[in-house]
């Protein structure tokens, strides 16, 4: 019989400020040997195109989780004892390369896919998600259905001439067959577009998309209950934390105001538990630690990637 999962310090005998920072005081991976998943830092901002600092992001969500309880009430799981969760570093992605950086954490990544490990990403700016992908549609065998939570639809075909940035990589995933945008949902867009055609792009490439306003009109529970009926086969959820409102994320590399309040993108999270089994890799980006307050956005961005574990425990619990 396997030994039971090695969970989070305990908060009761050793405070919550004590000791070296993982994600949640999870285990290392050193530490435990083994993962069924696995938190992989991607310190990389060189595709950030307006403010740069997301390479700071998960140190700050990092220090951001270590009030985390194991215990997710709505969704009903211990968190941390459905699996052997385990913090994994970070890859060693160069601050001067896109493709060197790149390269750098999906090979990190297939490591730990290869190892058995489905991978949580914590960025690092929006650019990182494709390398992400690349590992996680190579351990699944395909394309993936993709539910991305952002204020920008990432589907550019270059910026600055630039074919891969972190306003482009949904459009190259979809090229690269990664993705199938076909069983594939956007939720949150807003803001002011270079052109008409901006989100009309994302549309013509195959993906649902609602905006913010669409939100109001049509409901969470309408929306989340589209995205999850539209997905096909194995699933990555992509949280980029400026789908919130600044108010509640500021550091961020793009703020957008008119976003969603913290509580509505965990609403979100939590009805995407019917795919809990099928989700193989995730990731949650742009937090931006030089433009937060308070700790602010990094605390939102260990939230969300709370309630990505939680789905992934239910998804081991179902096993």
């Amino acid at each position: 019989m396997s030994a039971p999962p090695r969970g989070p310090a305990d908060a009761l005998t050793s405070p919550r400020f004590a000791g070296l920072r993982t994600f949640a005081r999870l285990p290392t991976l050193e530490q435990v040997g083994r993962a069924d998943v696995a938190i992989l830092g991607a310190p990389f901002d060189a595709g950030a195109s307006f403010r740069v600092g997301a390479r700071f992001g998960p140190a700050a969500v990092r220090e951001a989780s270590i009030l985390l309880r194991p215990h997710h009430e709505p969704l009903e799981v211990d968190v941390f004892e459905a699996g052997q969760f385990a913090d994994a570093g970070d890859a060693p992605a160069s601050p001067l390369s896109i493709a060197a950086g790149h390269a750098a954490i999906e090979a990190s990544a297939q490591e730990l896919h290869a190892s058995g490990a489905k991978v949580l990403g914590i960025g690092g700016d929006h650019s990182v998600a494709l390398p992400l992908i690349r590992a996680a549609s190579r351990r699944a065998g395909g394309p993936l259905s993709l539910i991305q939570f952002d204020a920008h639809s990432d589907t550019w075909d270059d910026y600055f001439g630039e074919r891969v940035s972190h306003g482009t990589i949904m459009r190259r995933a979809v090229e690269e067959g990664l993705i199938d945008a076909s069983s594939s949902s956007q939720i949150g867009m807003r803001g002011p577009l270079y052109a008409s055609s901006d989100l009309g792009d994302a549309r013509e490439l195959g993906f649902e998309l609602t905006t913010t306003a669409g939100l109001l009109s049509e409901g969470l529970i309408t929306v989340i209950g589209s995205a999850v009926a539209r997905a096909r086969g194995p699933v990555y959820v992509s949280v980029d934390i400026d789908v919130l409102d600044p108010a509640f994320a500021p550091g961020t590399g793009t703020p957008e105001p008119g976003g969603l309040q913290t509580r509505e993108l965990q609403a979100l999270l939590r009805g995407l538990a019917p795919l809990a089994g099928r989700i193989v890799a995730a990731d949650v980006v742009e937090v931006s630690p030089p433009y937060d307050h308070a700790g602010i956005t990094a605390s939102a961005g260990a939230a969300a990637a709370y309630e990505l574990c939680a789905l992934l425990a239910l998804g081991l619990r179902g096993r």
